[in-house]
């Protein structure tokens, strides 16, 4: 089983910043793309951040110039950097990998649980 798991949200103000991790853990033989998801209440799930085996990454509009994804392939963690946060940027966040746990699979899409960031004075 592959599990991705999460840390780092939590309460910050306007104006902060936030580090987001996900470590990918159990039966994985190779890690393709990773990225970063986000659902506030009454809204549909949106991309926020993505990150290709080989650095590509990809932002949405609204936080481009803000946010850094990155990964660390060595430790199968991906890392979501979060800068001049504003209210609007209230979400959980989720964290999402495309996994092949074996030589001869297919990737499969891959979902930690969640973590909440709110932005708040």
């Amino acid at each position: 089983q592959v599990q991705l798991v999460e840390s780092g949200g939590g309460l910050v103000q306007p104006g902060g910043s936030l580090r987001l991790s996900c470590e990918a853990s159990g039966s994985i033989f190779s890690i393709n793309a990773m990225g970063w998801h986000r659902q506030s209440p009454g809204k549909q799930r949106e991309l926020v951040a993505r990150i290709t085996s080989s650095g590509n990454t990809n932002y949405a509009a609204s936080v481009k110039g803000r946010f850094t994804i990155s990964r660390d392939n060595a430790k199968n963690t991906v890392y979501l950097q979060m800068n001049s946060l504003k209210p609007e940027d209230t979400a959980v966040y989720y964290c999402n990998a495309d996994i092949k746990p074996r030589l001869w699979s297919a990737d499969l899409n891959y979902w930690g649980q969640g973590t909440q960031v709110t932005v708040s004075s």
